[in-house]
């Protein structure tokens, strides 16, 4: 029996408990297993990818898909714990959130000056299993989506990867199209925009929760 289903009077219910009294339930824990494998795969096909092709937005995505997988594996370790140990949880996945959105603003700016054109057909088609890989993490996590801050960060690094996604293929369209970097350096910036706001909403959210706790 999974340790999750030890503190519910009937375990044969445990994967349908919704009351929001623990936070979790066991079907929600096998999706984040299944997330964090699915992210931490995507991270070496899109590194890999990023340096052979050159592109900026594909290495910040991976850096992305790295940092996802640690958050659910964060999230995994707090599921059962107590409000503060989740809102705790929380404020280290903004703040890991915030520190990706300021490397990726000063990276923007080092390739802008430095980098070459780069490979729009490797982005293209890397962009679109990135997406599809997100687009099934975001179905699987949808009913989910509220709750604390701890569920809510999950969801909210889910969308903005799949939001990502679609802008890195846009930009292997306008790099193929225009022959230049700065669409690929157009959709970097979107992604560590997303970052920061995403940081501060989880940071505000999880304060919340230590205070009134």
């Amino acid at each position: 029996m999974d340790k999750c289903c030890e503190t519910v009077k009937k375990p044969d219910e445990c994967c349908d408990v919704k009351d929001g009294k623990h936070g979790w339930d066991c079907r929600y824990r096998q999706i984040l297993w299944v997330i964090l494998l699915i992210n931490a795969g995507m991270f070496f096909v899109e590194l890999g990818s990023g340096i052979y092709s050159g592109s900026q937005s594909l290495l910040a995505d991976a850096i992305d898909f790295f940092g996802d997988a640690a958050n659910y594996g964060i999230s995994l370790y707090v599921l059962n714990k107590s409000v503060n140990w989740r809102a705790g949880a929380s404020m280290l996945k903004g703040g890991t959130m915030g520190l990706f959105g300021l490397w990726l603003i000063g990276s923007i700016i080092y390739k802008a000056i430095f980098a070459e054109v780069p490979k729009a057909e490797v982005m293209g088609v890397v962009g679109f299993v990135a997406l599809l890989a997100n687009v099934i993490c975001a179905a699987l996590l949808y009913k989910y989506r509220n709750g604390d801050s701890n569920r809510e960060s999950v969801w909210i690094c889910s969308r903005n990867d799949a939001i990502g996604n679609i802008a890195v293929m846009l930009a292997a369209a306008g790099v193929f199209a225009s022959g230049t970097k700065w669409p690929d350096l157009l959709v970097a910036s979107i992604m560590a925009s997303l970052a920061l706001h995403g940081a501060l909403r989880i940071i505000k959210k999880a304060r919340t929760e230590l205070t009134v706790s």
